[in-house]
């Protein structure tokens, strides 16, 4: 029997999977952020990154993650009003 998180990640796409990983990373992007665009909570991420990445990887990632009060956006300061650097996304 598959899990949830399991079953909710198996029907995202590809891009979809590298563009969750990618905000992941992210320092300024909330974990509400990324449930919000694709309906997967903060333990649901967790459990994409550790399925995507190598251990040592996810446990760098889960490092920096447990230490940043930006990536819950109840922790975040009420000056910060963006989700991620205005230079981020570069025109194609």
């Amino acid at each position: 029997m598959k899990s949830r998180t399991t079953a909710k990640i198996e029907q995202l796409e590809e891009a979809d999977v590298s563009r969750i990983v990618e905000m992941a990373w992210e320092d300024r992007t909330p974990f509400e952020a990324i449930e919000t665009l694709y309906g997967l909570n903060e333990s649901d991420v967790i459990g994409l990154m550790r399925r995507e990445m190598k251990k040592s990887s996810f446990n760098m990632w889960r490092a920096r993650v447990s230490s940043r009060s930006t990536k819950h956006k109840m922790l975040r300061s009420s000056e910060v009003k963006r989700s991620h650097c205005p230079t981020q996304y570069k025109p194609r």
